[in-house]
């Protein structure tokens, strides 16, 4: 069906509701969409439509960029192309299985726009392909729940929310039979969705879920691993719950992963081409190279993997995220982790990408720094970390903060060669602009700090 772009049509024309729901993501991997009629669907479907280019020019609170070339004030926010991705077609079965599609910003010749986070995916897949290889993605997400509402989130100035569940109890039973209705609702209409769970489980801490995406084409992935995100928060809203994939909401608590899994294919999909059973870890010499390529590119691609201030929370010592520029076999103190399992199974897991990830974003980043060290052959010469990679300093730590994150990126020819020098001036203006929203704003810390005693 989704190759069959005139039975997708029909079967939308059929829509009792006779409307479409379309949507776009934005830099930081927020779906912003709208519902038309099924007419404008109707003329559009091949020829694209306008979508207001103020969603590549604002934050997650809507505030506009004042340093971005792209859009701003200085251009108007007018609209840019868009063209409906029909082989996105879906049904949301949580909304009248209303006909939903997913969009590409383009330009005027219906290219890509090189800062859409989707188009840049695209971009790099076809790098792969062209490469002779095809990339096979999948993504894991850990997120809180809470027994609130926005407006009571909002009315408790977003302190101190009410987890769904109390405790730390990872792959409880017990614990996900409590709220039987919301967990099996998720598992089930996600599948409904065209997203499938390999897994679902608690984790440990007071309300936290973990959902394993089950993988496929990047492209496929990235738009499973975006659409997870809302779908469980418009799923948990039905269930007057919150669903939170902040990657760290407190401080005494483990933070939210949203660990990439990736693998290289050959070009018919059918054998993996990580896998080398002669060699003594099972990797293959294009899986060093890959692996390489990513532990050398790291410093240079961490805020498309943290992009937030609140993702460097995440990345400290013994909290399940790594703190340095490691890899090492099943290791999961260590940046890169090789799974090398066997003939299907050999992939590498890059334990960085916190849930507040763009997908989009993510797994470019992977995938880009990857070929990169295909293309440049480069050999996997550092040693793999056997113990705590947390102590583990030989080739370098990450960076602490977003503004070093940036920095190091902007400044980065590599960056611009794996991402081109338009989406990488753009992409570090937004990181520079989170990073003057937050030193300009006085937090709850410094009140009870500083207030009364200095």
């Amino acid at each position: 069906m989704k190759d069959n772009f005139d039975a997708i049509i029909e079967e939308v024309k059929k829509y009792p509701g006779k409307k479409v729901k379309l949507a776009v993501t934005d830099i930081d991997g927020i779906l912003r969409g709208k519902v038309i009629h099924l007419d404008k669907f109707l003329s559009v479907a091949e020829s694209g439509f306008g979508f207001c280019d103020v969603v590549l020019g604002w934050d997650a609170g809507d505030e506009m960029y004042d340093n971005v070339k792209f859009t701003g004030w200085h251009t108007g926010y007018p609209d840019t192309p868009a063209r409906i991705d029909l082989a996105t077609y879906r049904k949301v079965p949580w909304d009248n299985d209303i006909p939903f599609f997913l969009a590409d910003l383009t330009d005027s010749e219906s290219v890509s726009n090189p800062i859409c986070p989707r188009g840049l995916l695209k971009t790099l897949r076809k790098q792969a392909f062209d490469m002779g290889y095809a990339p096979v993605f999948s993504q894991e997400f850990e997120w809180f729940n809470f027994e609130e509402t926005p407006q009571q989130l909002k009315d408790k100035n977003y302190m101190n929310p009410t987890p769904m569940t109390p405790g730390m109890f990872g792959y409880s039973i017990l614990r996900s039979s409590q709220k039987s209705p919301f967990f099996n609702d998720l598992f089930d209409l996600m599948a409904a969705f065209d997203v499938p769970l390999e897994g679902l489980h608690t984790e440990t801490g007071p309300g936290v879920y973990e959902a394993a995406i089950i993988y496929d084409d990047v492209l496929e992935a990235a738009d499973r691993a975006v659409l997870f995100k809302t779908g469980a928060k418009e799923i948990a809203y039905r269930h007057n719950l919150i669903a939170s994939f902040m990657a760290k909401w407190d401080m005494d608590l483990p933070g939210c992963s949203g660990h990439v899994h990736q693998s290289l294919w050959d070009a018919d999909g059918k054998e993996n081409l990580f896998f080398d059973e002669k060699d003594t870890d099972g990797m293959s010499g294009i899986m060093k190279s890959y692996l390489a390529g990513q532990l050398y590119c790291l410093p240079f691609i961490l805020p498309m993997f943290a992009p937030t201030i609140n993702s460097y929370k995440r990345l400290v010592e013994g909290a399940w995220a790594p703190t340095t520029i490691t890899w090492g076999i099943d290791n999961r103190t260590t940046a890169m982790r090789v799974l090398a399992g066997g003939k299907k199974s050999t992939r590498i897991e890059n334990r960085v990408t916190g849930s507040d990830v763009n997908p989009y974003l993510a797994m470019a980043a992977s995938l880009a720094s990857g070929l990169y060290g295909i293309r440049h052959n480069m050999k996997l010469t550092q040693p793999r970390t056997l113990q705590n990679g947390y102590e583990d300093y030989a080739n370098g730590i990450l960076p602490a903060n977003l503004y070093e994150a940036t920095k190091a990126m902007e400044g980065s020819d590599v960056v611009k060669e794996l991402f081109g020098e338009t989406f990488t001036e753009h992409f570090c203006a937004t990181r520079m602009w989170e990073w003057r929203e937050f030193g300009k704003t006085v937090t709850d810390w410094e009140m009870k700090r500083y207030f009364e005693i200095i």
